[in-house]
């Protein structure tokens, strides 16, 4: 639920992604991803999964 109002704050541009708490990147990056915007989380690479 946090990463989603934290996604949002970013896709409103309130909120930089950079200033997102590490472990809610992962999650907030997912939630840009699916909106179709992950370019507002610039260079971040989300964890590969093995």
């Amino acid at each position: 639920m946090m990463a989603l109002l934290l996604a949002q704050r970013v896709i409103l541009v309130k909120l930089e992604f950079e200033a997102v708490p590490t472990s809610l990147k992962p999650q907030v990056y997912e939630h840009l991803h699916d909106s179709g915007v992950e370019f507002l989380a610039g260079d971040y690479q989300p964890p590969t999964t093995p």
